[in-house]
């Protein structure tokens, strides 16, 4: 962005951009997550979903690099505690969503080292897939994932905890009795599978 008043190049400072010539300083609106779009980041990361350039962003007084098509969020892991306490009080209320165990399959790349992430759900019960690389130790949130985070009820149960019918397949399987479903009924007949299952899908200690 370049300066208003003179026409100079603006940098990022803070959650404001500054003139480099004038020292003028303009103050971004915030978008509908409280997210406030400052500059193109430097480094040349782009969003992993759709392969534009990120931009350099903060939420309260934490930094992040935003996608203004997907309004996805690249988050380092020690700005995101003070990001879900930003998006609580920032964020419009968002209806809870079933958690759906197929996002679990999905495969995105870092984008700083470009190698796979890790799909795994929050652990607040908020039903939220995120992707994380624990190499560049960032997450990667669609759109309203870190709002669902914010809002979720601190009693509310994580996906391990809850009937199988609360997960959103929506695949003929699990409605004809197919092999979902078996796979349950056989996790069933062995209590120490269907532990181990669980656990080895859902049960992902992120921050």
């Amino acid at each position: 962005m370049n300066c208003p008043s003179c026409g100079a190049p603006m940098h990022a400072e803070s959650a404001s951009l500054k003139c480099n010539y004038c020292h003028s300083v303009v103050v971004p609106e915030r978008d509908t997550s409280g997210v406030q779009v400052l500059a193109e980041d430097p480094t040349g990361n782009g969003c992993p979903i759709c392969n534009v350039p990120l931009m350099q962003a903060t939420l309260g007084r934490s930094p992040l690099l935003y996608c203004t098509k997907c309004h996805g969020m690249l988050v380092a892991m020690m700005e995101f505690e003070s990001l879900v306490d930003a998006a609580r009080t920032a964020s419009a209320p968002i209806p809870a969503l079933p958690a759906d165990v197929h996002e679990l399959d999905r495969r995105i790349n870092c984008p700083h080292c470009h190698r796979p992430m890790e799909a795994h759900f929050y652990i607040n019960g908020s039903n939220v897939v995120t992707d994380t690389c624990e190499t560049c130790c960032l997450h990667w949130l669609d759109h309203d994932e870190l709002a669902r985070i914010a809002q979720a009820a601190p009693t509310q149960p994580n996906p391990i905890d809850t009937d199988s019918a609360t997960f959103y397949d929506p695949s003929p399987d699990q409605q004809d009795g197919g092999f979902f479903n078996e796979s349950l009924r056989e996790r069933e007949a062995d209590p120490a599978a269907e532990v181990v299952d669980l656990l080895s899908r859902f049960l992902k200690p992120r921050i």
